[in-house]
């Protein structure tokens, strides 16, 4: 019964989809009657009301080169009603259909939905560098991912002119993703743009400012971050069981601060442990990610492909991953976890606490270094720059 009720669930689903995706491919080809706007170009997020850090350098960009119009569209997904979310993707349809580029950073069963305009190119940017936790076609069949049919059915990555990665080594998991076999040179190395930042150090010093003034106590001591990834879904996104934070407070006594920054997706953050307020704040809603990796000395994760921008910092990281083999088995990796981690690898809360209690003023980051090179090195502070030059040449 269990399973004939899951099976009825996802038909209800696909037919649903097939209902709305219709109407939004509908309205992009009424819209399509109308001629392509050769200065309009679309950033388009699927949930965050805001544009997302993915987006911001090449909206400024070309915000600022006079030659473009840019406009921001979110959906809403996961925020509003069913109806309104419908009514957004086809207005969404409605404003691509007469748009020179459209760029996303997430995956997008909507502008997968209609037939694109010859004229009009879509720019995959991805929300993350790197090729860490599984996505896409390669979690098909998997207990996170949708069966392959299902895929096929309503793809997320039909339609695309460019995919950007940050380094030659990781375009062959993009392509087993996005099902781009037969059509790999989509995908190019040519950096991601938001991580052009940590090159700049007008940034740098900025992060260092706003950190510090939203937790003078970080000010003159080590700054541990911890910044985990979700479990669950997007839709249903949960905190990881922390580790024993009051025993780190103990441990590591007034020589560090403890930074909890979660994943956006996730609502209910975990509280503070009672008598930590002088040494863990929760940070989630009041610091962006990437000023929080500038003003940090130690990165402890899990399974977040934020390693991958830190590493641009070369320094040293822990991960504390609990569940491993149920996050294995449920979703996977693209490399072996153990190889590709650039730091160690606990299991207990007491073991990562006795190495952060332990860790040295200069540690040794030669694994970091060695992962910054195999995984981020088209990441240089010229990513924003290549892609302009892909907008001006090679989308053409």
């Amino acid at each position: 019964m269990a399973a004939l009720s899951k099976e009825a669930k996802r038909l209800a689903r696909n037919a649903a989809k097939d209902v709305g995706l219709g109407s939004v491919a509908r309205a992009y080809r009424k819209a399509a009657k109308n001629p392509v706007d050769m200065r309009k170009v679309l950033f388009v997020e699927s949930s965050l009301p805001g544009p997302p850090d993915s987006f911001t350098l090449l909206m400024d960009r070309l915000a600022a080169d006079g030659g473009f119009e840019c406009k921001f569209v979110s959906l809403g997904k996961h925020r509003v009603s069913a109806a309104d979310y419908l009514r957004n993707c086809q207005e969404l349809a409605r404003e691509a259909a007469t748009a020179r580029f459209v760029f996303l950073c997430d995956a997008s069963d909507v502008v997968s939905s209609f037939p694109l305009r010859p004229e009009t190119r879509v720019v995959q940017l991805w929300h993350a560098c790197g090729a860490f936790k599984r996505f896409g076609m390669s979690t098909a069949e998997s207990g996170f991912g949708l069966s392959r049919a299902d895929i096929e059915r309503h793809p997320f990555y039909e339609n695309l002119s460019l995919v950007t990665v940050s380094s030659p080594e990781v375009a062959w998991a993009y392509v087993e993703a996005m099902h781009l076999e037969g059509r790999e040179s989509v995908v190019q190395p040519l950096g991601v743009s938001r991580t052009d930042l940590f090159f700049d150090e007008e940034f740098l010093e900025r992060a260092l400012r706003d950190v510090y003034r939203e937790v003078p106590g970080a000010v003159d001591r080590r700054v541990i971050l911890y910044a985990p990834t979700y479990r669950g879904t997007m839709g249903d996104a949960r905190a990881p069981e922390p580790f024993d934070i009051a025993a780190l407070a103990q441990a590591v006594g007034d020589s560090c601060v403890l930074l909890v920054k979660q994943h956006p997706m996730v609502r209910e953050k975990p509280a503070i442990p009672a008598g930590c307020e002088d040494f863990a704040f929760e940070v989630s809603d009041a610091l962006p990610i990437d000023e929080l990796l500038v003003a940090s000395d130690v990165l402890v994760t899990d399974y977040s492909s934020v390693i991958f921008e830190f590493s641009l910092l070369n320094r040293p990281m822990a991960f504390y991953a609990p569940d491993l083999d149920e996050y294995v088995d449920d979703r996977d990796f693209y490399y072996e976890y153990g190889e590709i981690t650039p730091g160690p690898v606990f299991r207990r809360s007491s073991d990562l606490i006795d190495h952060l209690a332990t860790l040295g003023p200069v540690p040794d980051t030669r694994g970091v270094t060695e992962f910054r090179e195999k995984f981020m090195s088209a990441c240089d502070g010229h990513a924003t720059d290549r892609i302009l030059a892909w907008l001006e040449g090679g989308a053409r």
